[in-house]
């Protein structure tokens, strides 16, 4: 989506217990900023931008808060450097996704009518999909390429954030977007992230949470102002 508009290069990084990533504890923002720095390092990247959704976000605001030198700036997606409580839909969705994996289906339209009450959202519930490995000959049942255990394990921890005001801040740019419709990032945690990011901006896009797939273009258009900008400064 930014590749031929900024002509960088892009890294698409599956963190820890997602994708095809290793399944390994602990689950903490601490431990996936250390992936993230490891990452930068071992492939020798000059100050590169990060941007994470969600987690994601959290990631990228720990790394910029641990390892300021290591990037340029990031871009937090729906989510604000806060301890709050996650939506009740991540639980919803692991409960769902176990139900799935211990449900003798025979196709996807079966573990789609399990989600679809959860999840009544079509375009997100292709979005979770994209996890849900078919059956082969080594396993002839439908499981999920992401470890629920150790994720369900985790919620209170993805919950929490790993820094307190004024401990560390990150005076570099730093652009926060979040999602017209989503409570992640209330206007009663702006202060909040002025204290640990000083240099934010902060951009509103119409969707809700998942907003990079519920509005790929409104994301876009707000990221390449940011970069542009900057660019300009």
């Amino acid at each position: 989506m930014l590749v031929k508009e900024l002509n960088r290069s892009v890294f698409a990084l599956d963190l820890r217990n997602h994708g095809e990533s290793p399944h390994v504890t602990p689950h903490t923002y601490t431990a996936m900023a250390e992936d993230v720095e490891h990452f930068i390092k071992d492939h020798r990247l000059k100050h590169p931008t990060l941007i994470g959704h969600s987690m994601g976000a959290k990631v990228a605001m720990s790394v910029a808060l641990r390892s300021p030198n290591l990037i340029q700036d990031i871009v937090a997606v729906d989510n604000a450097p806060v301890n709050a409580q996650l939506g009740r839909q991540f639980a919803q969705y692991l409960q769902a996704m176990t139900r799935i994996e211990n449900t003798p289906i025979v196709n996807a339209k079966e573990a789609d009518e399990i989600l679809a009450a959860y999840e009544p959202s079509l375009p997100i519930r292709q979005f979770l999909f994209t996890n849900l490995l078919k059956p082969t000959k080594e396993n002839d049942k439908f499981r999920w390429r992401i470890p629920i255990k150790i994720l369900g394990g985790a919620l209170d921890e993805m919950a929490a954030f790993p820094f307190t005001p004024g401990e560390r801040s990150f005076t570099k740019p730093a652009l926060f977007v979040r999602g017209t419709t989503s409570k992640y990032v209330a206007d009663e945690t702006i202060p909040l992230i002025g204290e640990f990011f000083p240099r934010f901006q902060l951009k509103d896009v119409e969707a809700g949470h998942w907003l990079i797939s519920e509005n790929p273009e409104g994301f876009k258009n707000v990221c390449l102002e940011f970069f542009r900008r900057e660019k300009e400064d």
